[in-house]
């Protein structure tokens, strides 16, 4: 009878421990989709999580965590691999699509649909408009659509 009493006790006061969610619940959707520039018409396609993002045309690259693509220009950015350090804030390493540059940046959460795309050392991100590149800012804001 003893043991019984004792095994429904320590059931009782092991059932609400067990109900209880973990205080280190991870967002695995804030650094996942597709996220849009309106002003330089350019966009982020990323999964931060499973790094598993094909790039268009360039599959020859495999999976990456990312990239940073124009929509009036087939070349991209690609995001070689992406470090989340809390739920707001990211770090990237990029290349262009030849190899030849690179830089390290940042992209932080400011609220859900909005992203700011931060340009660390190295590179700049450079886009072709008029047959002639054109320097992206140190800062981007995207909105996730």
């Amino acid at each position: 009878m003893r043991k019984i009493l004792f095994i429904v006790l320590i059931t009782l006061v092991c059932l609400p421990m067990m109900a209880q969610t973990p205080k280190n619940n991870v967002d695995t959707t804030s650094f996942k989709g597709y996220l849009y520039n309106k002003e330089y018409n350019v966009y982020l396609q990323i999964d931060f999580y499973h790094q598993n993002v094909i790039v268009p045309r360039q599959e020859v690259y495999g999976e990456m965590a990312g990239y940073f693509g124009d929509c009036q220009d087939a070349r991209k950015w690609l995001f070689t691999s992406a470090t989340i350090k809390n739920d707001h804030l990211a770090e990237i390493e990029i290349i262009n699509d030849y190899g030849s540059e690179d830089l390290k940046a940042t992209l932080t959460k400011v609220n859900d649909s909005t992203f700011v795309l931060r340009q660390g050392e190295g590179s700049t991100i450079k886009i072709a408009r008029n047959r002639k590149w054109q320097k992206m800012p140190k800062e981007l804001t995207f909105i996730k659509r």
